[in-house]
């Protein structure tokens, strides 16, 4: 994950008109907080998709962002993803957090929890 410093020069427009478009489209008010999935985009003259963790001081969340260039702009849509890596809520709901970890027991020998501010 890129922190927010660290985001490459070329990704940080594209990263705050994203945010700004999550924010509107959802009413939100989220702050960016890391990029997920950028290590590849070099080009963004072409459709590429990133994600996003955001977080609002109470919940994080992932998006993950299809974004197509519109000449000096961007396009965002949301990807659907069948079964990421990082869900898209840091925090999930109690009833699908034990789900959520056993699928992680599944495909790992071990995993590391962190608690923050109540939040895992």
């Amino acid at each position: 994950m890129q922190q927010p410093d660290d985001i490459p020069t070329h990704l940080a427009p594209v990263a705050k008109a994203a945010l700004s478009w999550v924010n509107e489209s959802q009413g939100t008010n989220y702050s960016l907080t890391g990029l997920v999935d950028v290590d590849d985009i070099d080009d963004l003259t072409r459709p590429f998709e990133f994600g996003l963790v955001l977080c609002d001081g109470e919940l994080c969340i992932r998006a993950q962002l299809h974004v197509t260039p519109d000449g000096n702009t961007f396009q965002f849509g949301y990807v659907e993803e069948a079964a990421p890596d990082i869900p898209p809520l840091l925090d999930p709901p109690p009833e699908i957090r034990s789900e959520w970890l056993d699928r992680q027991l599944q495909k790992y020998e071990f995993i590391l929890l962190l608690y923050y501010r109540g939040l895992w």
